[in-house]
């Protein structure tokens, strides 16, 4: 386990822990008191500490490289998926992952930011930053599972849009655009879940949603907080108070109407247990699409048009 700076004196604990138990191991020493008290403490120290993280404190969780990322996702709930690649026009954006599946019994397209888990597959994946082919990409399966009748389900993860040169001289900010009237024009219910950090319009492009969702201590904003701290205060030191004031939690985003349900983490975070965070989200998902897939086109649209036009 990883842990993020505010975690020291958790770590500084469970080491202690792990000392005690090699300790008994080497010899006949009972030291399971000992240990229990300390695991404990450990426990009680996690609880109190996610209890009242800070904006930049989830920013670090909704960052940190051992969460599940969408493959993670799409192996633990998406039955037979199907991936589909390509824009038909450039290339295929690895950095963007689509394909049919199955949620529970409904057929649906899955598309989302793919981040990688070690250097080789951040470099394939780019980090999760799509240029213009990964959102031409994205609005290519939307429209067709429009023609299919199939709802969209969209998991966000990605610090923004990769900004490159390359990616400006294709058409960057069109393709954003693009994607993100596709979403509003859907006719089937298209549910977004903000499952790490969900950056600028990058991530917008894929959650102009009929459902909101957001992980307990994901982030999503117009912006970085070091972006948002560089302009206002010319240094990304200030960070902290940037994200402070950006309101880039699920919880003040819920009050803001921008997102419309948290689903809950497991204790410390999705990473300290994948199984149980990526169980809990297909969940709701699921949950989402049940309650969405018996409308009709226009109502869709509707209501889609309504929830946004409510925001702010």
């Amino acid at each position: 386990m990883t842990f993020l700076d505010f975690e020291k004196p958790i770590a500084e604990l469970n080491a202690r822990v792990a000392e005690l138990r090699e300790t008994a191991d080497a010899g006949a020493i009972d030291i399971e008191q000992q240990v229990a008290s300390l695991e404990a403490k450990a426990d009680k120290m996690l609880r109190d500490t996610y209890a009242k993280l800070t904006p930049w404190q989830k920013t670090q969780v909704a960052r940190h490289a051992q969460r599940p990322h969408l493959r993670d996702y799409i192996a633990g709930f998406v039955a037979d998926f199907m991936p589909l690649a390509g824009d038909r026009a450039f290339a295929d954006d690895k950095a963007i992952i689509g394909g049919l599946g199955r949620i529970g019994e409904r057929r649906v397209m899955v598309i989302g930011h793919e981040k990688g888990d070690d250097t080789a597959t951040r470099l394939k994946h780019n980090f999760g930053m799509a240029k213009p082919e990964g959102y031409r990409k994205a609005i290519r399966l939307m429209e067709l599972a429009d023609r299919f009748r199939l709802p969209v389900v969209t998991l966000v993860d990605t610090s923004g849009a990769f900004p490159g040169v390359q990616a400006e001289e294709r058409g960057q900010a069109e393709a954003i655009a693009r994607s993100t009237e596709t979403c509003l024009q859907l006719g089937v219910p298209l549910i977004a879940a903000i499952v790490g950090e969900g950056g600028s319009g990058g991530a917008v492009a894929l959650a102009a949603a009929n459902r909101v969702l957001m992980f307990e201590h994901a982030v999503y904003s117009v912006i970085s907080p070091e972006g948002c701290a560089s302009i206002l205060w010319r240094t990304a030191e200030k960070a902290a108070d940037a994200a402070d004031a950006m309101k880039v939690t699920a919880q003040d985003l819920l009050k803001l109407g921008v997102v419309d349900r948290i689903v809950p983490e497991p204790l410390g975070g999705a990473h300290r247990a994948p199984a149980v965070a990526i169980a809990a989200l297909g969940a709701a998902l699921g949950e989402e699409i049940d309650a969405l897939v018996a409308l009709d086109t226009a109502t869709v649209r509707q209501q889609r048009r309504a929830k946004f036009l409510a925001v702010g």
